[in-house]
């Protein structure tokens, strides 16, 4: 017999047979290795709710292509708001109310989308009064020198002088950080 002619008989039978034990055992150990992978994964989600009232920002970056929030490019914002939850939709989801300039977006989230807004009276900053001139400029005076330096390069030599400036009624040197 010729065979092609053995392909076209139906005489002929499959040269391979898994038994029906193998393939039990087959789908038994991938059973067990999913559910490792499962614990293993379960072990670093933690389940995020939020009640109606709270606040949360809004994540940014899948709009990249849809609208641009704030600057762009490397400089955009991550999360927006800080926007009320409304109303929980389903089990994962939330309704916030945008503001009119994102009225072309849904305003419903999925939670992974969302994050928990923790207010804190140091994240309002005060604005300070600043006396601007007609040329768009604003004074600064210096209060006294701290000290005086000559940098030497390879062909020059530079003066640097480091200065306390009367800065907005604040008195520091430039440069220095923030005491508590």
């Amino acid at each position: 017999m010729e065979p092609a002619d053995a392909l076209e008989s139906e005489d002929v039978q499959s040269s391979i047979e898994i038994p029906v034990s193998q393939e039990l055992k087959s789908t038994k150990l991938d059973k067990v290795a999913s559910d490792r992978q499962k614990s293993y994964a379960d072990l670093k989600r933690k389940e995020i709710k939020f009640q109606v009232g709270d606040q949360v920002f809004s994540k940014v970056s899948p709009w990249r292509k849809v609208l641009s929030v704030g600057k762009r490019g490397k400089w955009s914002p991550c999360f927006i708001g800080p926007y009320e939850v409304t109303k929980r939709v389903g089990s994962v989801a939330y309704r916030l109310p945008l503001p009119p300039k994102l009225e072309n977006i849904h305003n419903v989230f999925h939670v992974s989308m969302l994050r928990r807004y923790k207010s804190d009276p140091s994240h309002v900053i005060a604005p300070t009064e600043v006396e601007i001139h007609s040329d768009m400029s604003y004074g600064e005076e210096p209060v006294k020198i701290l000290a005086r330096k000559v940098k030497q390069l390879r062909n020059k030599n530079v003066p640097l002088v480091k200065v306390l400036w009367q800065k907005h009624g604040l008195k520091r040197p430039y440069g220095s950080p923030k005491r508590s």
